[in-house]
């Protein structure tokens, strides 16, 4: 039995993923900004329910006082931001950046005394790093980012092992799923598989870095091809 602990496990893929690995008998802590839900979801598999709020950096050692020793630690917390350089809200880039950026930072800052030789950490980004589309300002930047922070703590925390998963689009996640299927039917002719990722697929990668052993500061990409199409 492993100690998982999910960051931005109450919705979506961090949601699937926590899911997974309690049913499969691991102890699992999931995150989420409002306590009341986070415990709440994590009950229904078994799992244990966290309040955290990674746009609020300040307050993430408080929130995860009470969690042990960590053999993976997965940050998938992710914000949709629609942000044009050209009508530029400064409150909501902060915020982003704050999330992504400090935030991952500041949960692996926190934890590092309770992780070991042998743990794992994977973080999220995303492909709008090397395709973007208007008002992604924030979201390619950050996502960016996410490789250089996964390069950098590789380094310094050798040799536990860091890593990220970059998805492309999860046609069956929450925020695709209910799209016109005329914008789904495009995506899928732009890829080279002839369909969109799902969120099995995403959970699956995620669970191949965390259990590899000499797989490190590897960013995977998790899009059937589209950055081809």
């Amino acid at each position: 039995m492993s100690s998982v602990l999910v960051v931005g496990g109450t919705s979506g893929i961090g949601l699937e993923f926590a899911r997974m690995r309690a049913g499969r008998g691991d102890d699992v802590v999931l995150t989420g900004r409002d306590t009341h839900r986070a415990d709440t979801l994590a009950k229904e598999f078994g799992a244990r329910g966290i309040g955290l709020d990674l746009a609020r950096p300040r307050e993430i050692g408080t929130a995860l006082a009470g969690v042990g020793r960590l053999d993976h630690l997965v940050i998938a917390g992710v914000s949709r931001d629609d942000n044009k350089v050209t009508e530029y809200d400064i409150d909501a880039a902060l915020q982003l950046v704050t999330l992504k950026l400090v935030g991952y930072t500041e949960v692996v800052h926190t934890l590092v005394p309770r992780l070991h030789d042998g743990s794992a950490i994977v973080l999220f980004g995303g492909q709008a790093k090397e395709r973007p589309y208007p008002g992604a300002t924030t979201v390619a930047t950050v996502n960016a980012g996410v490789g250089g922070l996964v390069n950098t703590l590789a380094v310094e925390l050798a040799p536990i092992r860091v890593n990220a998963v970059h998805p492309g689009v999860v046609g069956d996640s929450p925020y695709w799923r209910d799209k016109p299927e005329k914008v789904l039917a495009t995506l899928r002719t732009e890829t080279p598989t002839g369909r969109l990722a799902t969120m099995a697929e995403v959970v699956d990668a995620v669970d191949f870095l965390l259990r590899n052993g000499s797989v490190n500061a590897v960013e995977l990409s998790v899009d059937g091809g589209w950055l081809l199409g």
